[in-house]
């Protein structure tokens, strides 16, 4: 356990029953833990997002389906849509329903593409129950960027598992979210949970 000794200008740390350690420059310790999570990088500068609005603009969502499930994180294939999980996701298990065709606005979508959402989007409910327990969800999309889209070209919807309790410090002081599970596992447990067509 590490604490301020009360010095004034360059602040010392002690670890209890050490000597203490001098930290110059670095402004008055606080007892808060850092977790570093550089990975985080590639989503906060939007790497590897789409340069334009094509579907040849480097569209992960017209990409995805070229891989194999595992490589592409893909729950389920349908005719019209295809499930997968997030890359960035706001619980483990938040996965999203996305149509093939490149399209970014929900009244562009087809009857056959509407329909296959909706079905998706309750079988997703119903897998993440099945795999995880899931006690609620939040479910919607983000239709365009002045609305959170973070690809906005490449219609997508959000179905995030929620439990009691799931929002604790973390996110709320820390600005983290901790998963307890790899995405690959996740995929796994949701794709054999995943229901057959009715």
């Amino acid at each position: 356990m590490r604490q301020c000794t009360g010095t004034t200008g360059a602040e010392e740390i002690a670890d209890v029953d050490s000597e203490p350690i001098e930290q110059s420059g670095a402004g008055i310790p606080d007892s808060f833990q850092r977790l570093w999570t550089p990975h985080r990088m590639a989503y906060i500068k939007g790497e590897n997002k789409p340069s334009g609005s094509g579907a040849d603009d480097g569209c992960p969502f017209c990409e995805i389906p070229k891989l194999t499930d595992e490589d592409g994180l893909i729950v389920a294939r349908g005719s019209a849509v295809f499930a997968v999980l997030n890359l960035y996701p706001y619980n483990s298990g938040h996965l999203m329903v996305c149509p093939y065709r490149h399209v970014s606005d929900y009244a562009d979508l087809d009857g056959p593409e509407t329909a296959e959402l909706a079905d998706f989007t309750k079988r997703a409910t119903q897998a993440l129950r099945k795999a995880s327990g899931a006690q609620g969800f939040n479910v919607g999309m983000n239709l365009g960027g002045v609305a959170g889209a973070g690809i906005a070209a490449h219609l997508h919807q959000h179905v995030v598992p929620r439990w009691g309790g799931d929002t604790n410090f973390m996110p709320v002081v820390g600005r983290t979210k901790v998963l307890p599970q790899l995405l690959r596992d996740t995929r796994d447990l949701l794709a054999d949970a995943w229901p057959a067509t009715s």
